[in-house]
């Protein structure tokens, strides 16, 4: 019986490491929703090329629309979010905040004035979704969903 369960577990184990080179892929769209999801089993390497930044372009950063005037980069985000304005007849962002998906205030980011950018942290928040509000000197908001891997 003691060699039975010897072999079960051996089998077990062996089943458990074929296993491990099994993937879930994920893909997002601009806004940070899940648009595709690929499982590749016993994959070595996956066939996705990821784009080595050496330094950041203008394509390379997210707009709410084309005529939109704050850009984003990336989206999801692993440790830093980066965000970039225009300042348009001394209208510039005046503060940043940071919300969970239940409302609270993580992070809050004032003293904006004559800056065009800034970079949140993001690496001691978990996996999941954040909103970024950023509010004018005029009092205009806006939010953008990010995805924090």
């Amino acid at each position: 019986m003691s060699k039975f369960i010897t072999l079960l577990m051996l089998l077990c184990c062996f089943l458990c490491q074929s296993q491990a080179a099994d993937r879930i892929i994920f893909s997002y769209d601009n806004a940070g929703n899940q648009i595709q999801r690929l499982l590749c089993i016993n994959c070595a390497t996956t066939s996705k090329m990821s784009k080595k930044i050496t330094a950041l372009e203008e394509e390379d950063l997210q707009k709410f629309s084309s005529q939109d005037v704050i850009s984003y980069y990336p989206n999801p985000v692993k440790e830093e979010l980066y965000l970039q304005w225009e300042l348009i007849d001394e209208n510039y962002v005046s503060s940043i905040k940071v919300f969970s998906l239940n409302g609270q205030v993580l992070q809050s980011i004032s003293n904006l004035n004559k800056k065009n950018n800034q970079n949140v942290a993001f690496q001691s928040y978990p996996t999941g979704m954040y909103f970024v509000q950023l509010q004018y000197k005029n009092g205009d908001e806006k939010t953008i969903k990010i995805v924090k891997k």
